[in-house]
């Protein structure tokens, strides 16, 4: 039911009335034709129970270790990227603050001289979770998929921030446990070019194919330009994959509040594409 729910962008209450009215969810769930379908709440439960104990991680790494088995996900290579979720729980107008007594027992004469603490002031419906970020003169309050895929853009790493984390400081957490082999290139866009990252990558065996970026009253060397022409031809794959999430699965909005949920989110997109992807990736093997 989440993957049907991933697919077709449904809400818990959607893909209830969905699997009762359709025969084909229905047969894809393996209920028999007089069972009512998992209401809404359970399926709310039991999103809400993975997510607590991270089985959402597991299920991703299992059913890409059985495509990796296939042939279908491959470990020669891999692109690293990100991608912005808009939370539409986004705080209205300016933000308004209290002051309010830090004491413990504001009665107590020894404490009197304590001082004051200025508090802001939460407003309902508020993902106090998610971050503004300005990109491209656009600002979005929301959170930042960074995600690593194969050569063919099947995702094998997920990892999910507050929007207004940048790319260059989270290669190493991004990269922790992808199965990626030694010797293979790593290719990225400029926002993931620093000495810290060129030593990360050396030590993990992997070939640098971060695009480079021009130092302030510079110009690319030619090298350096067709490296990054080189680079532009290998790294779209993802840019395509994060595209096909958005338009097929009605995504790049936060479905939840809290970065927990939007990273089960994030992990779901991914497992549902790259099982929507996986057959045509079989068929042009065969």
């Amino acid at each position: 039911m989440l993957l049907l729910q991933t697919w077709y962008g449904l809400n818990d209450y959607q893909v209830e009335d969905r699997v009762n009215d359709s025969f084909a969810c229905s047969e894809f769930i393996g209920l028999p034709l007089d069972f009512p379908s998992p209401d809404h709440s359970l399926v709310s439960k039991f999103r809400t129970e993975l997510t607590k104990t991270k089985a959402f991680e597991k299920l991703f790494k299992e059913i890409n270790k059985q495509r990796m088995k296939k042939g279908i996900i491959v470990k020669e290579g891999a692109i690293v990227d990100a991608t912005l979720t808009r939370s539409p729980r986004s705080p209205k107008g300016k933000a308004t603050y209290e002051i309010t007594n830090d004491l413990e027992d504001p009665k107590d004469p020894e404490q009197e001289k304590e001082q004051l603490k200025l508090v802001k002031v939460k407003q309902p419906g508020v993902d106090d979770e998610a971050r503004w970020v300005c990109k491209g003169g656009d600002f979005t309050f929301g959170y930042k998929a960074h995600a690593v895929s194969d050569p063919n853009g099947l995702f094998i790493g997920i990892h999910t921030t507050e929007a207004n984390v940048n790319e260059i400081s989270n290669l190493e957490v991004v990269l922790a446990n992808v199965p990626i082999e030694k010797g293979a290139r790593l290719f990225g866009d400029k926002g993931y070019r620093s000495q810290k990252n060129e030593k990360l990558l050396k030590k993990m065996g992997l070939k640098n194919g971060i695009m480079h970026k021009k130092s302030r009253g510079k110009t690319l060397s030619r090298a350096k330009q067709e490296m990054n022409d080189f680079i532009t031809q290998h790294r779209y794959p993802i840019e395509r994959s994060f595209g096909g999430i958005k338009r097929w699965f009605k995504s790049g909005v936060a479905r939840y509040a809290g970065l927990e949920k939007t990273h089960t989110q994030h992990l779901m997109e991914a497992i549902a594409y790259n099982l929507k992807r996986s057959p045509g990736i079989v068929m042009s093997m065969s």
